[in-house]
């Protein structure tokens, strides 16, 4: 049987992880260390580690390059396969497997390379996107693609929603394609440089929300950093993010907040319409509606305070 390792970290890679599972044998995961969490402050295994300890699957969580190669030299493998990892493989890693190692990757490569392509893809409006499987080299997404599977992005869909559905395609695809990789009968295609996106990492700054964008921008961005870090503006000094919202036909001005007619949900002006804020959560509480959230204001109107430069 196939002898691999496998390499993630987050919740999104546990679906390939499972269906590597069922077509090879599992010798190694591969993980990041445990990092503290924002609330107790006290480490926390990545999601990975979890799924893999409960499988009864052997866990290293090496800190460098050089101790990923480690944990991999004394390790007779055939393949390995990376999704959501969070670390570029060196030459040396790459070298310990006799196929080398294989990417599930959410997006359809070229289009976007990086950190955070889900995301990316909602925010620059994107109707389309996919998973491909890829064969890994030391560059940042730029390896030969074996398959790729496509899907429309639903219009109300969150980064978080997507991720969990493209998680699922890619371990159907990894599961399909893997072994026939291995035995020759699936050929990679090189990647054309054409058409190529970076998407780096969220920032909570870009997360941002600016009553001087098109509405339909800030939308989307209240899609794309859902569930992190979240979107945001502030009122009074105090910061609220918002996590749902529709488009409100009331006639509000830019950067003022009012209540929408017979909802009862305020609704925040942009430059050419109006978003009404469903689900909010303001700095320190949990989310609530936004309707709530108001309502605790006690007020009748409000401003949003300008967007930083």
């Amino acid at each position: 049987m196939t002898s691999a390792v496998f390499m993630g970290t987050p919740a999104s890679a546990i679906p390939a992880l499972a269906a590597l599972n069922e077509i090879a044998d599992v010798a190694l995961v591969i993980t990041q260390p445990d990092a503290p969490t924002r609330r107790s402050g006290r480490p926390a295994p990545p999601p990975v580690k979890v799924a893999a300890a409960e499988w009864g699957l052997t866990v290293a969580q090496p800190r460098s390059s050089a101790e990923i190669e480690a944990s991999l030299r004394g390790v007779d493998l055939d393949v390995g396969v990376v999704v959501a990892y969070g670390r570029l493989l060196s030459a040396g890693v790459l070298s310990t497997t006799r196929t080398g190692f294989v990417n599930v990757h959410f997006s359809l490569l070229p289009r976007w390379r990086g950190a955070a392509t889900v995301a990316r893809a909602i925010l620059a409006g994107d109707g389309v996107t996919g998973v491909s499987l890829m064969v890994l080299d030391e560059g940042l997404d730029t390896g030969p693609v074996m398959a790729v599977n496509e899907t429309e992005i639903e219009a109300t869909e969150t980064t978080g929603k997507l991720t969990a559905r493209l998680s699922m395609m890619g371990a159907r695809l990894l599961e399909s394609t893997l072994l026939a990789y291995l035995a020759g009968s699936r050929k990679p295609a090189r990647q054309f440089e054409r058409g190529s996106t970076a998407a780096p990492r969220l920032t909570t700054g870009q997360a941002q929300l600016n009553p001087l964008d098109d509405r339909e921008l800030a939308l989307r961005k209240i899609r794309a950093y859902n569930p992190k870090p979240g979107s945001w503006f502030t009122v009074g000094g105090e910061r609220l993010k918002v996590w749902t919202a529709y488009e409100s036909d009331e006639w509000v001005p830019a950067g003022n907040i009012v209540v929408e007619t017979g909802t009862g949900t305020p609704v925040v002006g942009f430059a050419d319409g109006a978003v009404a804020l469903v689900e909010v959560q303001p700095a320190g509480k949990l989310p609530m509606t936004g309707g709530a959230w108001w309502r605790g204001r006690k007020v009748d109107h409000a401003t949003v305070d300008p967007a930083a430069d």
